[in-house]
């Protein structure tokens, strides 16, 4: 009001009145405003906190069909919903609904959950009105009350209801397809619902609200009805009443009418048809048992080849079900109409147990009783699989723990070989024993990479080696394995260029591919098997006519049989894992896989050629590596500097096995270092936190207590720029993928004393 008035004097005196007495007016009115508008009530200089409108609470509890209650923290009633009323009464807590201790005490933790955690639940609690579950949440703007919920239970499935949804969908589509009227009937004679063809032929307009079914049809004979809206010249049709599971005896269910037109003949095909669409295996059977028909789901799952049928469905199984299933048939044949399922072995696959579905009829014909059966050779084959891909995982997690445990003492044997060799020169009386005892080390290592390699867990140490030195290192164990009756050829060709690859894995290929081989000529007396080496230039790749294989210089190795062949059908699947055509027990489907990975992997190609009864041929192509002589030159330099790997500072060695933590400290002692061991990740921190200044840190990675990563994250937040070597048994790629630390060096195990000078040295100059 001040700022108006004040504004309406200054434009008075500038000489407009009318103006600066609307500018009076506006202030005045706006002081109004703002004494009329109401404050919240003050008390000490600070407002009050309103309190909930429990008026405003009750009405949104009314909203709820469900029954609903707002309660205090301890359980005292506030306010409900109608429904909560009349189901529990006005003034009963929620806490004291529960008609038993186990119903209260379950509802007192539903409401501490609830307090503590924002929500609790019990599944059901016994009332004075019936088992209800029960939903708690801690509501209001401060969290400080309870709110209640008692969901209603879930209505059970209605077998009409479905009943009705197959025959108005895909079921009833194929049954109008094959000439089959089709509807769904309740108690009271009611058509619930039906397939478009009974809509077409049988109803019209307003006919399918309320149509009752004994007015559609009329009685033309035994079994047989015409539609009434054909009129009395109306080819009969032949009614099957269907009982569904789950609705009581009564006129309820699904009734199917069948063209009649021509007899006997025509009723059967009609039938036959309906039949062979369904995709669930059905077969229909006499009241002596013999097999009347069955569709081609239940001619496939059975085994059933040809038009020839069985004569009783106890030709389908083996021996020891053979009574069980003619019991069943009989009884479902000439007793009351039910049905029951049976686990019964079909003879095709006695290792697989089926279900085996017996139910009687009524109103087919001869046909007195149906059969239903599933074909699961697919789930059954996936279950195989999982179950052997689970085997296979068990396998290698063991065979990764016995390898990790055996690079551990492989890892101190070579060790200590290393640091008696320099206490010994050649021509001394025990230098060839050590040599010795180093060169079985070093073959048990190769042996403790296999086994990482069987569980997925293997190291990769490339190198650039000649495919024929290879191929050497591994024919003695080729000819062990192939046996006498499969001869081994060897063929090296010339000019063959390096390549660069793991030899383990290389050998791991060679003897995957020799042993398939082997196998592949088992049947057929002596065979041959025919490795060889060869070059591929650039400029031959065209003419092999590959779309995958890339334009360069190959060194080509393949491996040649005499043995059975692979069929065209299979062949496209030899390297999928798991994939096998030997028996069940005598493959795994991992060893082309495997192959495959490993080929890939150094940046190679692996084709296979065969043909039935001739041999098959697999052809890996690697490329050739091209390397700087100058690099070369440089490296072979730095091994024979023995000196340059000499280092100084202090290393902080932490290791859980002794004689590993031994053997590392005296070989980096031995090369300049000043070492402080520690045998766990609590050890090293406090060493640490001792104030000594350590340059490296060379731990273990797995360790009981506190492992190596963790150990390193804790020592990171105080010293960031501390370097970091890991060691360890297990895969390096594994464990990058495990350790979320950066800036770390990882040496595997089993390695030599000059092999871990050398990983100090690299990990202290990096920068």
């Amino acid at each position: 009001m001040a700022a108006g008035i004040s504004l309406g004097l200054v434009i008075l005196l500038i000489g407009f009145p009318l103006i600066a007495a609307g500018a009076v007016i506006l202030g005045v009115a706006a002081a109004g405003v703002a004494l009329a508008r109401p404050s919240a009530p003050v008390l000490g200089g600070a407002e009050l906190a309103v309190g909930p409108d429990y008026a405003l609470v009750g009405s949104a509890l009314g909203l709820l069909k469900e029954p609903a209650a707002l309660t205090s923290p301890e359980g005292s009633l506030l306010i409900a919903n109608a429904a909560y009323r009349e189901r529990f009464g006005a003034t009963k807590q929620p806490l004291l609904l529960a008609t038993d201790d186990d119903g209260r005490e379950a509802l007192a933790v539903a409401r501490n959950m609830a307090w503590r955690d924002g929500g609790g639940c019990v599944a059901g609690v016994a009332t004075s009105s019936g088992t209800c579950p029960v939903e708690v949440e801690r509501v209001g703007s401060t969290g400080e009350l309870l709110l209640w919920r008692f969901p209603q239970p879930t209505a059970a499935v209605d077998p009409l209801s479905v009943a009705v949804r197959q025959a108005q969908g895909l079921e009833g589509e194929r049954l109008s397809a094959a000439g089959v009227l089709a509807a769904v009937v309740d108690n009271e004679g009611v058509v619930l619902g039906a397939n478009r063809l009974f809509f077409g032929r049988a109803m019209e307009g307003e006919q399918r609200r309320e149509a009752i079914f004994a007015h559609l049809v009329q009685r033309a004979g035994d079994q047989q009805v015409r539609l009434t809206i054909e009129g009395e010249h109306a080819q009969p049709l032949r009614l099957v009443h269907l009982p569904l599971d789950g609705v009581p005896e009564s006129g309820a269910g699904m009734f199917i009418l069948f063209e009649n037109q021509d007899g006997p003949t025509n009723q059967s095909t009609n039938l036959q048809a309906l039949l062979d669409v369904l995709p669930v295996g059905l077969a229909l059977v006499d009241r002596d048992g013999r097999f009347l028909t069955m569709n081609q789901a239940f001619s496939q799952a059975a085994g059933v080849k040809g038009n020839s049928l069985p004569v009783y469905p106890g030709d389908l199984v083996v021996k020891e079900d053979k009574a069980a299933v003619a019991d069943a048939v009989r009884r479902n044949a000439r007793g009351p109409a039910m049905s029951g399922d049976l686990a019964v072995r079909l003879s095709r696959q006695a290792s697989e147990p089926v279900a085996l579905t017996i139910a009687g009829l009524r109103g087919l014909g001869e046909a007195s009783v149906l059969l239903l059966l599933k074909d699961n050779s697919e789930e059954a084959k996936l279950k195989r699989q999982v179950a052997q891909a689970t085997k296979m995982q068990v396998v290698g997690q063991l065979a990764g723990g016995v390898a990790h445990d055996f690079n551990n003492i492989l890892t101190a044997i070579i060790g200590h070989c290393d640091l008696m060799l320099m206490r010994h020169t050649p021509g001394d009386s025990d230098y060839d024993d050590i040599q010795q005892i180093k060169s079985n080390s070093n073959r048990a290592a190769g042996l403790t990479r296999q086994l990482l390699a069987f569980s997925r867990q293997q190291t990769l140490r490339p190198q650039v080696v000649q495919l024929p030195d290879v191929v050497s290192e591994v024919s003695h164990l080729l000819k062990r394995l192939l046996g006498e009756t499969v001869e081994l050829v060897v063929k090296h060709g010339r000019n063959l260029g390096p390549v660069r690859a793991d030899p383990g894995q290389l050998e791991q290929v060679i003897i995957n591919l020799a042993v398939n081989a082997r196998d592949a000529m088992e049947g057929k007396g002596r065979g041959t098997l025919t490795i060889q080496t060869y070059s591929v230039k650039a400029n031959q790749v065209a003419e092999l006519g590959s779309d995958i294989l890339p334009v360069d210089d190959y060194t080509a190795l393949s491996v040649t049989d005499t043995g059975c062949g692979i069929a065209p059908s299979v062949l496209g699947k030899i390297f999928e894992p798991f994939f096998t055509t030997k028996e069940v027990g005598k493959g795994t489907g991992l060893g082309l896989s495997t192959v495959y990975g490993i080929v890939k992997q150094s940046g190679g190609f692996i084709f296979a050629d065969s043909k039935v009864g001739d041999g098959t041929r697999f052809v890996i192509y690697l490329p050739v590596h091209h390397e700087e002589e100058s690099a070369a030159k440089s490296r072979q330099t730095s091994k024979d500097k023995e000196s340059e790997l000499w280092g100084s500072g202090t290393v902080l060695l932490v290791e859980d096995e002794p004689m590993v933590r031994a053997v590392a400290e005296r070989a980096l002692t031995r090369h300049g270092y000043k070492v402080i061991t520690a045998e766990n990740g609590e050890g090293a921190l406090e060493v640490l936190e001792g104030g000594e200044q350590i340059d490296l840190l060379i731990s273990d990675v797995v360790m009981p207590g506190m492992d190596g990563p963790t150990m390193v994250a804790e020592a990171r937040k105080s010293w960031p720029e501390l370097k970091i070597l890991f060691m360890s048994g297990y895969a390096e790629e594994q464990l990058r993928n495990s350790i979320d630390v950066d800036n770390v060096s990882f040496l595997p195990k089993p390695f030599s004393v000059q092999e871990l000078a050398e990983a100090a040295k690299r990990t202290l100059t990096a920068k």
